[in-house]
C-alpha cells in the first residue's frame, strides 16, 4: 500500500522528461562516436556504452531516494556539505591536472568530479539554513551567512583551477533574490559583471568616466529617499564604490593570476580583443570556430542522423562532452536543438512548478536551488558552443557525455521528485 502511495504521488512528468534527455544524449554520444563500417555494439571502451551504464546506475540511485524517509533529506544536508567541502579540499591539493584542472579523482579507469556532486549538496545544504526557524533572513548576518554557504564551494573549485564549475555557484544567488535578498544587492552584483567584462574592453579612464557617472546617478536617483533610508543608501553606497574599485584594479590580478592561459585567450577571442586569425584559430579559439561550422552547416532540418561531417571526422574536440551540442545542431539542424531547449524549458518550468506548490520552505528553496543550476550549466554551455560566452568546459544536463555529471544531475532531481512527494508535510 506505501508503494502504491508513493507511486502516486510521483511526478512523473518530470521523470518523463528526465527519460527523453538521457534517451536523446546517448544516441548524440553514438552518433559523435559513430564511424562509417562500424555498426551498434556495446563494448565499455566507448563512451555511449559507459554512458548507458552511468544512466542505468543513476536511476538505480534515484529509485534508492524515492524509498527513503524525505526526513533524512531534512537531517543530512549539513553532513553532506562539510563532506563535500573536504573532499573538494582534498582533490584541490593531491588530484593530477586534466585541462588544466585539478578536479578529478581516479579510481581505476573511472573519473569522479566531486564538484558535480557538491553542487546539489550546497543548495540542499542552503535550503536547511534557510528553512530554520531561527533565521531571520532580513537581517544582514543571516546574509552574509547564505552567501557564504555558496561562495565557500566555488572558492574552493577556483583553487581546483575548475573556473567553469564553480561559476555555476553564482546562479544560487538568484534563490537568495526569491528568498527576500533586496534587488540592489543582484542589481549591484550585475554591475560589477558588466563592469569586469568592460574593464577587458576598455582603458581604465574611460572606465573611472563611467563609474564616475554611475555614482552620481544613483546619488541623484537616491536624493528623495536619503532622510528615510539613510542608513541602508549609505552602506549600498560603500559597498557598491568598494566593490567597483575591486573590480577596476583587480581585474589584472584576477585575469592574470588566476585564470588559466588557455582560459585567458578564450575570454580575449569572445569578446573581440584578439581577432580569430590563424594562430589562435589553431589554439584557444580553435574549438569555438569548429563548433560555429558544425552547427551552421545543420541549417534548418540538418543533414541527417550519423551524417554529420564535422562530427564524424572528428573537427570538433571534446564533441562528447563539453561540445555535444554540435553534433545536435549538425545533425538535427535548428529544429533539432529547438526540441532540446524545449525539453530542457519544459524542465525548468516543471521545477519551478514544483517549487511554487511546496508548503515547506525546506522543499522551495531546494527546488529553486536546482533550477539555477541547471539554467546556469545550459546557459553555459550553448552559450559557449555558439560563440556567445567564453569555453570554460562544463557539461550539457543529461546529454554530455561523463557519469559524475548524470549522476550528480540524477541525485538533485530524484532529491526533488522525493521531497515533492511530501509537499502537503511540512518539512524542516
Amino acid at each position: 500500500m506505501y508503494q502504491k502511495t508513493i507511486q502516486q504521488k510521483i511526478d512523473w512528468s518530470v521523470l518523463y522528461i528526465y527519460v527523453a534527455l538521457i534517451i536523446l544524449g546517448v544516441v548524440t554520444i553514438y552518433a559523435a562516436e559513430y564511424q562509417d563500417g562500424h555498426g551498434l555494439a556495446f563494448s565499455m571502451s566507448k563512451s555511449y556504452s559507459k554512458q548507458l551504464m552511468f544512466a542505468g546506475l543513476s536511476i538505480m540511485v534515484g529509485v534508492m531516494i524515492l524509498l527513503v524517509d524525505s526526513k533524512l533529506l531534512t537531517t543530512l544536508p549539513l553532513t553532506l556539505y562539510i563532506i563535500s567541502l573536504l573532499v573538494l579540499a582534498f582533490v584541490a591539493v593531491v588530484a593530477r591536472g586534466v585541462n588544466g584542472a585539478n578536479a578529478w579523482l581516479e579510481f581505476g579507469g573511472f573519473k569522479l568530479q566531486p564538484s558535480e556532486f557538491a553542487k546539489g549538496f550546497t543548495a540542499l545544504y542552503l535550503a536547511k539554513y534557510l528553512s530554520q526557524n531561527d533565521v531571520n533572513f532580513k537581517t544582514n548576518a543571516a546574509r552574509i551567512k547564505a552567501i557564504a554557504i555558496i561562495a565557500l564551494p566555488a572558492l574552493i573549485i577556483i583553487a581546483e583551477k575548475d573556473t567553469g564549475s564553480a561559476l555555476v555557484f553564482g546562479g544560487l544567488m538568484l534563490v537568495l533574490y526569491r528568498e527576500g535578498l533586496p534587488g540592489e544587492i543582484l542589481v549591484a552584483g550585475i554591475a560589477a559583471i558588466v563592469l569586469l567584462v568592460t574593464s577587458i574592453l576598455l582603458p581604465k579612464f574611460v572606465l573611472f568616466g563611467i563609474f564616475t557617472g554611475i555614482v552620481l546617478f544613483l546619488l541623484y536617483n537616491w536624493r528623495k529617499k536619503w532622510r528615510r533610508m539613510k542608513d541602508y543608501i549609505t552602506w549600498m553606497f560603500i559597498a557598491y564604490t568598494i566593490s567597483s574599485v575591486f573590480v577596476l584594479f583587480g581585474k589584472d590580478y584576477v585575469f592574470n593570476k588566476v585564470l588559466q592561459p588557455h582560459q585567458r585567450e578564450r575570454i580575449l577571442i569572445t569578446f573581440g580583443v584578439k581577432g580569430q586569425d590563424s594562430k589562435i584559430a589553431k589554439g584557444a579559439g580553435y574549438n569555438v570556430i569548429q563548433s560555429k561550422i558544425a552547427i551552421g552547416s545543420g541549417g534548418f532540418f540538418g543533414k541527417g542522423y550519423l551524417h554529420g561531417t564535422q562530427t564524424k571526422f572528428n573537427f570538433v574536440p571534446e564533441q562528447t562532452t563539453d561540445f555535444i551540442f554540435c553534433t545536435i545542431g549538425e545533425e538535427w539542424g535548428f529544429m533539432g536543438a529547438l526540441v532540446l531547449l524545449g525539453l530542457y524549458l519544459a524542465l525548468l518550468m516543471k521545477i519551478l512548478s514544483i517549487a511554487e506548490r511546496q508548503r515547506s520552505r525546506f522543499s522551495r528553496v531546494y527546488a529553486y536551488g536546482v533550477a539555477c543550476i541547471f539554467f546556469m550549466h545550459i546557459l553555459i554551455n550553448i552559450g559557449m558552443t555558439v560563440g556567445l560566452l567564453p569555453v570554460i568546459g562544463i557539461p550539457l544536463p543529461f546529454i554530455s557525455y561523463g557519469g559524475s555529471s548524470m549522476i550528480g544531475f540524477s541525485v538533485m532531481l530524484f532529491i526533488l521528485v522525493k521531497l515533492d512527494t511530501d509537499r502537503l508535510a511540512v518539512l524542516r
